[in-house]
Formats: C-alpha cells, sequence, structure tokens
C-alpha cells in the first residue's frame, strides 16, 4: 500500500476509531439479516461486525456465511450450543475494535447511535458506558421502553441499561467479560455490575436508538419466573456482596426495591 494511502488509513481510524458489534445468534435466522442490515445503515462507517453462530439447528449458519462473503467488514464464527455468555465472549475476544456493541440477533438500532455513543466515549474517558432511549417492538406496533436514568443505587436493585450498551473492550477485558456461569438470565445486568461498581460514569442518550423485538421465544420472557429471580438474586449475592452492602446495606432481596430498608431495620435489630 502507497505511503499516502497508509497515512489516510492512519488517520481515519484515529479520528474514527473502530467499533466491533456482536451479534450472537441461535436459530434467529428469522430475524438475522434485518438485524444486520440495521448496522449496515449506520452512518458511522469504521464498523467491524461479528456473527457467532451459538450451534444454530436451523439456517441461521447458512445466512451469516452468505451475508460474510457479501460484506467485508463481516466475520463469521461458529461453535457448538454454549449459550449467548459464551457467544458473546468468543465474539469479544475476536473483535478487532476499539469499542464494543453486543446486538442480540433479533434486535436493531437506528442509523445514528453508534456515532453519538462514540462522539460521548471519544470526548469524555471517564465515560465507560453509553446507552439511549428504546422501544419495544412486534409486529403489532411499537411501546416505550421506560428505561430509568443510571445510579449505582439503583443499579444494585435493578438494571436500567439494556445488553446493547456500548463501551471499550478494554473495560470488558477488565472484568472478564460476560459470565457464563450465569444461566438463569439477566446477565446484561451482573455485567454492568461488576464493569460500574468500582467507577465509572454512564451516560443515556436522548434519543431512540435501540429496538428490542418481543416475540415468543424472547430469552426475557422465559427467565422471568419466581425461580430464576430467586436464582439470579442467589448468584448477585454470591458475585457482588461488597456491591449490594455498600449500596443496599446487605444483601439483594427478593422484594428489591426494599432491600435496603429492610437491611437497614435488620442490622438495628441486630439480626444481620
Amino acid at each position: 500500500m502507497p505511503y499516502i494511502a497508509i497515512l489516510k488509513t492512519s488517520i481515519f481510524l484515529r479520528l474514527h476509531p473502530t467499533i466491533s458489534i456482536i451479534i450472537p445468534c441461535y436459530n434467529q435466522a428469522k430475524y438475522l439479516q434485518e438485524s444486520v442490515e440495521s448496522v449496515l445503515k449506520s452512518n458511522y462507517t469504521a464498523i467491524q461486525l461479528v456473527i457467532v453462530n451459538d450451534g444454530s439447528t436451523d439456517n441461521s449458519k447458512e445466512i451469516a456465511e452468505k451475508l460474510s462473503e457479501k460484506y467485508s467488514n463481516i466475520n463469521f464464527l461458529t461453535q457448538k450450543n454454549s449459550g449467548v455468555t459464551s457467544a458473546r465472549n468468543k465474539g469479544i475476544e475476536f473483535a478487532d475494535g476499539k469499542y464494543i456493541l453486543p446486538l442480540d440477533a433479533d434486535d436493531l438500532i437506528s442509523p445514528n447511535y453508534i456515532s453519538e455513543a462514540i462522539k460521548v466515549l471519544e470526548e469524555r474517558p471517564e465515560v465507560k458506558v453509553v446507552y439511549c432511549e428504546a422501544v419495544k417492538f412486534d409486529q403489532s406496533g411499537q411501546k416505550p421502553w421506560k428505561l430509568k436514568d443510571f445510579n449505582l443505587s439503583l443499579l444494585a436493585r435493578d438494571n436500567m441499561i439494556f445488553v446493547s450498551g456500548i463501551f471499550r473492550k478494554v473495560d470488558c477485558m477488565a472484568v472478564g467479560g460476560f459470565s457464563t456461569d450465569m444461566k438463569m438470565g439477566r446477565e446484561d445486568w451482573e455485567f454492568w455490575i461488576k464493569m460500574l461498581k468500582n467507577g465509572g460514569e454512564v451516560v443515556k442518550l436522548p434519543f431512540i436508538g435501540f429496538f428490542y423485538r418481543l416475540h415468543g421465544g424472547s430469552k426475557r420472557k422465559k427467565t422471568g419466573t419466581k425461580q430464576k429471580k430467586r436464582e439470579r438474586i442467589a448468584y448477585l449475592n454470591t458475585k457482588h456482596m461488597d456491591f449490594f452492602e455498600r449500596e443496599l446495606n446487605g444483601p439483594l432481596r427478593f422484594q428489591r426495591t426494599w432491600s435496603k430498608a429492610y437491611n437497614t431495620l435488620l442490622k438495628f435489630l441486630g439480626k444481620l
């Protein structure tokens, strides 16, 4: 490559650092291409897209292979079925980007989400995560997803950042990526806890940039049972008791909203 071309490429990458969009896919052939197309419509061009086939039994693999053949910035990886966290981690480890955006194979993003998020992250090194307003949608239309603004105390009780937040790869690798032993859902919540509990600011962009698809196979529906909630709370307390002790004065409780008040009362009574 001529020197001037190398110089131009270097300047472009310095001004427009690469972001890697990681799409894990398990039997989501029906939606995969639409998800990929939403990324390709982005007004940010320094994009690497990594599709990770997690042992699909439908034709997800074939669709992903065709997309990777058609577009030079799409990479295709495959593994035996190991779960969405394992697939995300595989894609993140492979990724070349300075920034990471996990995107499930049935969800969509707006054209300006990436560019606006990277603008914040480049200008403000103290910011670890950027997310945005979002909607849920299905065949009947869209409805607002009322996401609260971030603060650590609230994060201790509930998650307000969907999995498709944008962050630096170095911060992700520093906390070991997504926890592959968290099998009871909401693994994104635990990921944000371990990334943010020891510092780092979060910015929510003031526009709709993420579209969460509702359908019968949505993981959110499958993991919403009381039993899964109990398992999830037990797991979080085991992994992050230091965080909950600091923010909630004790463990996260099944009635999460009342955790701090209940823990404070028990300590006052000498029962905790």
